[in-house]
Formats: structure tokens, C-alpha cells, sequence
């Protein structure tokens, strides 16, 4: 039977394993002290300095009895220079049998070539792992999205851009929890899973627990035990968690996601939305974006979309956006409303209530087409059974729905802490299935809990606004796919 070309690189690599073993060293070694990462040392570069790093080969050139080596990390790229006169027999042996992705660890001092790049002349060489399997062609990368997911460390070794995107990532949450910390918000932590789940109206994924016999629930958000701790007197809290929904996938919805809760007691709906702006600024410059032009760029580098996070931000009511997209709209009877909307060619289907079919005119006519931040404020009741009615208007609530770039990135409400209206709101929202009501939230209410204003906040969804991803699978580390099929 023929061999694939792939099978014939791994065989090649398996002979060098083999060799490397012969010479009486362990292809896959042990502890190595290094100087620092490979930027760390790049970045501390003297002249004649003694230094060690380690890294993962990625370009490898064999002049004789002289090699060029790349190693790299996540973190950048050092040329290493390896000479049969600095070092023994072994280690060019050593040598002969590397292939681009194993990983070597170099003592050596610093120099810099004719060519004038920071190098590190090699005095020894340890093998600290053999790869088997060639890494993608440097110059393409991974193209195909499957394998870039599925994959995703092929993905990061050879995607820059890839590497980019998490390392972002990184930055932006550790500045979300600085940012908090400095105004005075506690980080907590609360439970993952719930007999009750709540705080949001979505699927929850199941599970059971065999000491307690008893089912529990990936939780849909932390919002009912952050409040506990409004009662209980924390005057402000935050949570960055993991939450869990089991609905479908888009590049917009991932069952597994991240998000950050604050709760801040005595606030409202308004001193949130300040609080989102400044913080979403603050992170857009962090990234370098000071004039706060995010640009979103294709495959090629060209600009797409430009969004403009100059402030003030717009702030406009629930109502006054649609009658701006639909003029006429709230004068209508639900069989005019339902009429408006064959004519749109929207499909109503799934929205027996007139409030149903208003949300979706909103979700199709002013979400998908609001580029630019826009705090929409003024929500019907009916839409958020845990924020404040309106003094003047209680048929709308006291809420803002932040839009950018044609999604929700971030709701905020004056929290409703009338513990009786709440239990009717929940009621109302349960209808027939009274037992999914988290009695314990609202007997706790019923200790008292300060007027305060909340606010969520979609990482994934803000990573993509902030680094032009296009796809919450783009800035998941590891997204949930379908498993491959046995064929």
C-alpha cells in the first residue's frame, strides 16, 4: 500500500526519534532553567551576556558546520547560531536529527551577525521534545476553519494574527478586573451549578449530583447570587464567570461563554451606562486605538467597518428607534402590526404576542443595522422581569440595551428590589411552570436590598468588537463543534 506524503514525513521524523535515542538521548527531556521567555531574553539582549531560553524550532537553515536556528513561544521569535568549533560532537549529532517544531533548549552567550540581529551563539544544546508530525507551511498557515478550531494549537503556532487575537484577550480581561478594582468593585465567585437556574430566560444544560440525589443546572447567569450579596451589604461586586446556554450555535452564540456581572448598590441604570462607556473606551485605547476608530479588516487587510467609539455615546428610547425604522408602528392594532410585517418580509411566526413582534422588528430594523454604540433605553416590561418599572411610564423599564456593531454587547437595569413586584414579575414569567421560581432569591429580597444598578456584559462579543473578529468562534479559545464522524 502507498504511502501518503504525510505518512512519509512522519516515518522520516520516527528515523530521527530513533536516532536521537541511539546516541543515548531522551528525545522528549526534562526541566530546563531558562533567562525568560524567548521575548524576555530578545527584549534584555547585552552584548557577551551568558544566557539560557528554549523555544520550539521554526525555521532551521544547515550551512555545514553552521546552523541558524528560529526558536519562538507565543510571545516572539530569537535567532540561535549553532558552530561545530563552540560546540561538542554530540551536540551537532543532536543537531543533524532536529526538524522544524521540535523544541531545544540553548546555553549560550549573546552576539549580534553581520546582518545586525540580536542572536545567541549556542555552547550547549538539550532536546527537550521530538515532533512527529510536521507543522503547517509557515507561509499559508492554517487556512481551513475546521482545522483552525478544531485545532486551535496549529492554529496559534501558525497563524500570527491568531496569536494576536488571545493575547488581546488576555490583555482585555485582566484590564476589565484592574479597571473594576480601582473604582472600588470586589471580584466574587458563585455557583456554577444551581437547583434553580435564574437571572435569564434560556435552556439551561442538566446534570445530577449523586450524593445529594438531586438535579442541578449549568447556571444561564450568576445574577440572583450577586444580589444575595447586595443584601447581605457588598455595596459593589462583580463576577467574571462562565456561563451556560443550551441553545443554538451562530457565529454570534457559543453554549459555553464568558461573561462579566456588577452589581453597584445605590446606582441606577444611567451611572452603569457611564461606567460601560468609559471602561469600553478605556480598553479600545489599551489595545491602540486612540482616536477610538476600531477598524474591522477581511482576509486581505482591508478595512470593512470602521466603528466609532468617540463619546457621548447615543442614547435613544426602545420606542422612539423603532417609530424611527417603522414610522406609524405603535398606532397600529396587532393585525396591522402583523400586516407591517409581511410587508417587510419579516417572519413573525414564532412571535404569538404583539410585544413579540415588536422586539423582532427591533431585532431585524434597528439591532442588525446599529454600527456605531447606542444605548437603547426605556425597555416594555414585559422583555425584563428584573429591572424597575419607569416612574412616568410603568408599562417600560428602567434598563439600557448597548449596541455596537449590529448585536448587544451589553444590557444594564435599575434593579427591582420590591420583593413582592418581583415574585408577581417571576410568576408571570414562569406561567404554568411555578417551580423553576428561586423562592430562596425572593425571600432573601425579602431581608431588604438597596436600590442598585447592574449591568452584563458579553466578553466574547466584546473581544470581537475590539479586534475585528467576526466569528465568537475566532476569539474562543476552543469553540464547541460537532464531533468528527467515524469515517
Amino acid at each position: 500500500m502507498e504511502q501518503s506524503p504525510l505518512s512519509e514525513l512522519v516515518a522520516v521524523r520516527r528515523q530521527k526519534l530513533q536516532s536521537l535515542r541511539e546516541l543515548g538521548i531522551d528525545p522528549f527531556g526534562r526541566a530546563f532553567e531558562t533567562s525568560g521567555t524567548v521575548a524576555e531574553v530578545k527584549a534584555a539582549f547585552v552584548e557577551g551576556q551568558a544566557v539560557s531560553m528554549a523555544g520550539r524550532i521554526t525555521a532551521y537553515r544547515d550551512m555545514g558546520k553552521s546552523r541558524f536556528l528560529d526558536l519562538s513561544d507565543i510571545g516572539g521569535r530569537m535567532q540561535v547560531y549553532l558552530n561545530a568549533k563552540e560546540v561538542d560532537e554530540t551536540a551537532m549529532a543532536v543537531a543533524a536529527q532536529l526538524d522544524i517544531g521540535d523544541f531545544i533548549g540553548v546555553e549560550g552567550e549573546c552576539f549580534t551577525t553581520r546582518s545586525g540581529e540580536a542572536s545567541i551563539k549556542v555552547k550547549q544544546l538539550v532536546m527537550l521534545s521530538k515532533s512527529l508530525r510536521p507543522l503547517p507551511d509557515k507561509w499559508h498557515g492554517v487556512q481551513d476553519a475546521e482545522t483552525r478550531y478544531r485545532q486551535r494549537y496549529l492554529d496559534l503556532i501558525a497563524n500570527p494574527s491568531s496569536r494576536n487575537t488571545f493575547l488581546q484577550r488576555t490583555a482585555i480581561v485582566r484590564e476589565i478586573r484592574r479597571f473594576l478594582d480601582e473604582r472600588g468593585f470586589l471580584e466574587v465567585e458563585t455557583p456554577m451549578m444551581q437547583a434553580i437556574p435564574g437571572g435569564a430566560a434560556a435552556e439551561p444544560f442538566k446534570t445530577h449530583h449523586n450524593a445529594l440525589g438531586m438535579d442541578f443546572y449549568l447556571r444561564i447567569a450568576p445574577e440572583l447570587y450577586l444580589k444575595r450579596l447586595l443584601v447581605a451589604g457588598f455595596p459593589k461586586v462583580f463576577e467574571l464567570n462562565r456561563s451556560f446556554r443550551n441553545e443554538g450555535i451562530s457565529r454570534r452564540h457559543n453554549p459555553e461563554f464568558t461573561m462579566l456581572e456588577a452589581y453597584w448598590a445605590y446606582a441606577d441604570f444611567q451611572l452603569m451606562s457611564l461606567l460601560v462607556e468609559e471602561m469600553v473606551c478605556h480598553l479600545a485605547v489599551m489595545l491602540g486605538n486612540d482616536d477610538l476608530q476600531v477598524h474591522h479588516r477581511n482576509v486581505e487587510g482591508e478595512i470593512t467597518r470602521t466603528i466609532n467609539l468617540s463619546r457621548p455615546w447615543k442614547r435613544a428610547s426602545y420606542n422612539e428607534l423603532i417609530e424611527e425604522a417603522v414610522p406609524g408602528w405603535f398606532a397600529l392594532d396587532k393585525h396591522g402590526k402583523q400586516q407591517r410585517c409581511a410587508d417587510l418580509k419579516l417572519d413573525i411566526s414564532h412571535c404569538p404576542e404583539e410585544f413579540e413582534m415588536t422586539q423582532h422588528v427591533f431585532e431585524k430594523l434597528v439591532e442588525e443595522k446599529t454600527i456605531d454604540p447606542c444605548f437603547v433605553t426605556h425597555v416594555p416590561k414585559d422583555l425584563v422581569p428584573l429591572a424597575k418599572l419607569n416612574e412616568t411610564d410603568p408599562s417600560k423599564v428602567d434598563v439600557y440595551e448597548l449596541i455596537i456593531n449590529g448585536q448587544e454587547i451589553s444590557p444594564g437595569y435599575s434593579e427591582l428590589n420590591d420583593p413582592d413586584l418581583q415574585r408577581e414579575r417571576l410568576e408571570q414569567q414562569a406561567g404554568e411552570e411555578q417551580q423553576k421560581i428561586d423562592t430562596e432569591f425572593l425571600d432573601a429580597l425579602e431581608y431588604g436590598m438597596p436600590p442598585a444598578g447592574g449591568i452584563g456584559i458579553g466578553i466574547d462579543r466584546l473581544v470581537m468588537l475590539l479586534t475585528g473578529a467576526e466569528s465568537i468562534r475566532d476569539v474562543i479559545l476552543f469553540p464547541h463543534l460537532k464531533q468528527r464522524s467515524a469515517d
